[in-house]
């Protein structure tokens, strides 16, 4: 959590304080407040929310707040912290840690499927589009960070993309920000969960494995050598589960009773609900920010699989710009809008980019910033697509075996891809508890007032958004489906439709509305209908 204000303007502290003598211990990192100082917050907090962000009618007066030295920030969590000193009234952060926190927060899951994206379109559009979805995604962004600016005769500055969208189409705009934030997160939540049952089967099967010294061999076409490709999904129209050969004389019954109850698809899954469905109802998963820096880890390591694997296979290329044969695919594919569609989620930051931003030191870096932090993700998707895509050993195998998730075209064996899935399973594990914390917060914050209301409405909603993980992992474990369906959902309201309506409607009111940009906008807009619509289609 990054907290800082400036000292000079007093309004910025509001709703936020504490008096000192309401600390219980100043002597801890963390400190505790009384509960007169966390009642005093909620009553403040009470009142603010009787009015809408922009009526300062509710707020208190400027001549209740103490000095700068005496300000206490008061943290949802249960926490109290110090402000010592700020220098201007926007964060601390330089814009390289600015630009290093937007590339981290846009690296996910999707990273694993461009591959797959790439294949579905063609090499050269699957290039051409992740270029021009990263163009256009990356404007739709900079008119949500101006949005705010746009908004005249009110105080914007503490407001995110969500407020301005209900100050635009009232409690229409709140509540269907609100949907389309809970369609973004549970679906990630629902990707992580196929992804660690699929992490979780992989590592379990290469331990067992190694552990009773067992020889086992897919029963799935691949290549021969060390740096064995296979394709999982040449048998059937579907991944097999557990179909595979003992080659060593050890115990076949105990091999056979491993495998019925280590199952990808009918027994993982449920296997994860013991760890991941208590994690869910801690009140304050804070312990597991600590691990962000994993996924950071699991990308540049990702990267680094993908260069050596690169190395050792080489470039396996072949253009047919519109018929494909048994080994390569068509240049052009009807295919694209499912690359359009991962990409979307690829490149969504737009429902917190303000809040990244509002910690850049140097508040006119912002659109400078933004850029190049689009840019390096752009070129990272890049590299590990067209790198994958390239190498991938055509022949013997078909392009179209490249998976939905790359590290599928693995075996369980292969030491590089253990260490891979290793790293995502615990980074995995460790962020699916914040997701769930975040969805928590924003509904039944929404509904009843109170981020925890109680154990049983905690508890049904985790119930809930578990359910739907461990049903897609046992029925439709196919993550660039789930991807590009939530990520063509949320992004028409968040990257298409919301951005540029509201710069019309702000143009237009102050007179200033051309034909031009009308024109483009609701092209931007008719895009992002037709990427959702695509979806259901192909």
């Amino acid at each position: 959590m990054n907290i800082q204000f400036n000292p000079e303007d007093f309004k910025c502290k509001r709703p936020f304080h504490v008096e000192p003598t309401n600390i219980v211990s100043v002597n801890d990192d963390m400190q505790r407040v009384t509960d007169e100082a966390s009642a005093m917050n909620k009553r403040i907090h009470y009142y603010s929310r009787l009015t809408s962000p922009s009526d300062r009618a509710l707020i208190a007066p400027d001549h209740v707040l103490p000095a700068p030295d005496e300000i206490y920030v008061y943290s949802p969590l249960g926490t109290a912290f110090k402000v010592d000193s700020c220098t201007d009234g926007y964060g601390k952060n330089s814009s390289i840690v600015t630009i290093f926190m937007i590339w981290n927060t846009m690296m996910g899951t999707s990273i694993l499927s461009i591959p797959w994206g790439i294949k579905q379109a063609g090499f050269t559009s699957g290039i051409i589009l992740i270029l021009l979805m990263g163009i256009l995604t990356l404007y739709c962004c900079y008119r949500v960070v101006k949005s705010r600016k746009m908004i005249p005769l009110i105080d914007t500055s503490n407001w995110e993309f969500p407020d301005v969208c209900k100050y635009y189409f009232g409690s229409f705009g709140q509540w269907s920000s609100l949907l389309f934030s809970m369609v973004s997160l549970v679906g990630a939540m629902v990707v992580y969960w196929v992804l660690m049952s699929n992490f979780l089967f992989n590592t379990g099967k290469f331990i067992y494995n190694f552990v009773h010294d067992i020889n086992v061999t897919d029963i799935v076409p691949g290549t021969n050598g060390s740096n064995k490709v296979i394709c999982p999904s040449a048998a059937s129209g579907h991944p097999p589960q557990n179909r595979s050969v003992m080659f060593s004389s050890g115990n076949d019954t105990g091999f056979e009773l491993f495998e019925e109850w280590w199952n990808k698809s009918k027994t993982v899954p449920f296997y994860l609900i013991a760890v991941l469905l208590p994690l869910l109802n801690l009140k304050s998963p804070s312990f597991f920010a600590k691990f962000n820096v994993l996924g950071t880890v699991s990308v540049v390591y990702l990267v680094f699989l993908v260069t050596i694997k690169a190395a050792h296979l080489g470039i396996h290329l072949e253009y047919h710009w519109f018929t494909e044969n048994d080994f390569f695919v068509p240049e052009f594919r009807i295919l694209f809008p499912q690359l359009t569609g991962v990409l979307t989620l690829a490149f969504f930051i737009h429902n917190c980019v303000i809040t990244l931003l509002q910690n850049n030191r140097n508040q006119e870096n912002n659109v400078r910033d933004l850029s190049i932090a689009y840019f390096l993700v752009g070129l990272t998707y890049l590299y590990v697509g067209v790198i994958i895509f390239a190498s991938f050993p055509s022949p013997p195998l078909s392009k179209e075996c490249i998976e939905q998730n790359f590290l599928d075209n693995f075996p369980s064996d292969d030491i590089m891809s253990f260490v891979a899935r290793i790293f995502l399973l615990f980074q995995m594990m460790t962020v699916y508890p914040l997701l769930g914390y975040l969805a928590r917060v924003q509904l039944l914050r929404q509904f009843f007032g109170n981020a925890y209301p109680s154990v049983f409405h905690v508890l049904v909603l985790n119930v809930a958004i578990v359910g739907a993980g461990v049903a897609m992992a046992r029925f439709y474990p196919n993550i660039g489906g789930i991807i590009r369906y939530s990520g063509a959902t949320c992004g028409l309201a968040f990257v298409f439709v919301y951005p540029s309506l509201i710069y019309v409607i702000s143009q237009h009111r102050a007179g200033q509305l051309t034909w031009p940009a009308l024109i483009i906008h609701i092209f931007i807009i008719l895009l992002g209908l037709a990427n959702l619509i695509a979806q259901f289609l192909l």
